[in-house]
């Protein structure tokens, strides 16, 4: 199973659970045990808790990749764009030179 299995079936389960919350809750206001109200609160706690939990999770795992891969001296895209801009910095300069070098040899 990939991370990415493991944090799709994560994200399922948070939308199954979160209606079964609210299928639960609605049952609680129908048989008069909550009010309207009470339940709305409720339902929204419970959803706010989720996504706060979610986030942190979401968080955690980015992190988790990220270390990973820094132990692994996997580079960023971020280091590769470096490089691309280094790389075309220095063939210009190379082609400026080149330039130069035919031009004095055609002088001579």
């Amino acid at each position: 199973m990939t991370i990415f299995d493991v944090v799709r079936n994560a994200v399922l389960a948070g939308f199954g659970a979160r209606e079964k919350v609210k299928e639960f809750v609605d049952d609680l206001v129908k048989k008069g045990e909550l009010s309207e109200s009470q339940g709305a609160k409720l339902i929204k706690e419970w959803s706010e808790r989720v996504d706060k939990g979610t986030s942190d999770w979401s968080r955690n795992i980015s992190d988790m990749i990220s270390k990973t891969m820094e132990k692994m001296n996997i580079p960023t895209r971020d280091d590769i764009e470096k490089l691309n801009r280094k790389i075309q910095t220095l063939s210009a300069r190379v082609k400026k030179l080149e330039g130069a070098h035919e031009a004095e040899e055609t002088e001579q």
